[in-house]
């Protein structure tokens, strides 16, 4: 029996989308922790400005506009280096240095919540396309 749009289930190869989207999330989400403990890092290193990744549907959009149907196919210098950093600091101390320990802790917790967020879209698609292939576990 064949699935439709109308019936209210959403076809596998919207799954697929979904799961691709749930890497992008989680990819966006690890690259951002890394920025973050970079700047937690350097907290009392003078004249350290603190950054940030642009956020994730910004940089999804961007990278959705152009799809490759083949690898090669096109070639982006600005996503193979990743997500832009953007300036992401607090107010400026006296050294030069606007890493606020606080703000990097909220921006730390979100980031967690956004990749924990992508594994549990991941696993519901994965379960859903084992079950469509008839593996069961």
């Amino acid at each position: 029996m064949r699935e439709t749009a109308s019936e209210g289930r959403t076809p596998v190869f919207a799954k697929l989308e979904l799961t691709r989207m749930a890497q992008a999330l989680a990819s966006h989400a690890g690259a951002r922790m890394d920025v973050i403990a970079r700047n937690v890092a350097n907290a009392d290193t003078p004249g350290y400005r603190a950054r940030d990744l642009s956020a994730f549907a910004e940089v999804y959009k961007s990278d959705s506009d152009m799809r490759a149907t083949r690898p090669g196919h096109y070639s982006r210098s600005d996503s193979a280096a990743g997500p832009e950093i953007i300036a992401g600091g607090g107010a400026e101390a006296p050294n030069g240095n606007d890493v606020s320990l606080e703000m990097e802790m909220v921006k730390s917790a979100t980031a967690r919540q956004d990749h924990e967020m992508a594994l549990a879209i991941y696993r519901a698609t994965s379960g859903v396309i084992r079950a469509s292939l008839g593996r069961n576990g």
